[in-house]
């Protein structure tokens, strides 16, 4: 299913104690959502299952946000990032996410389980407009560097705060 939504102004928001909980394989397809998650996203379960995790990308998410979520991952460590989802309707919603590697019994990764949850708004209000200016640089250099653009971006205003990215967003969330 390729995710052809419109995206719209209209914004969606968890309660303080929702939880978004699923599971995926090691290619970011869906293997497991929580009711609440399929609430929030507008999407049968049946729709989700076997979908790549990126049919709720936003357009306004920089590229380089989730190279950092998948090289952190992949490296068998936990990662947080502030994600603008896209749901079916075309509504957005703002979640915190942490996500987890998940292992086999031979201690292998054989995919990724995330809990998201409500952000702090006083967080969003830091961190939308570091990724307008990353999603900028990434519009200006091309498919190509993209990436590389967006991650100048954020590695550049981590230095002016001499903060570490995980530091600095879970000092965001609180």
């Amino acid at each position: 299913m390729k995710n052809r939504v419109t995206p719209s102004t209209v914004e969606h928001s968890l309660d303080h104690d929702s939880f978004i909980v699923s599971k995926t394989d090691t290619r970011g397809c869906i293997t497991y959502a929580n009711r609440t998650f399929m609430h929030i996203a507008g999407y049968s379960e049946r729709e989700l299952l076997g979908q790549q995790h990126n049919i709720l990308r936003h357009p306004d998410m920089p590229r380089a946000v989730f190279q950092l979520l998948w090289d952190t991952i992949k490296q068998g460590q936990e990662c947080f990032a502030f994600v603008k989802n896209l749901s079916k309707d075309g509504s957005f919603y703002w979640v915190f996410a942490n996500i987890n590697p998940n292992y086999d019994d031979k201690r292998e990764v054989c995919g990724y389980f995330s809990v998201r949850r409500m952000p702090n708004q006083e967080a969003l209000n830091v961190i939308e407009p570091i990724y307008r200016e990353m999603l900028t640089a990434e519009q200006a250099a091309g498919t190509r560097d993209a990436v590389a653009a967006g991650t100048r971006i954020l590695q550049s205003r981590l230095k002016e705060g001499n903060i570490e990215y995980e530091p600095f967003i879970l000092g965001l969330q609180g």
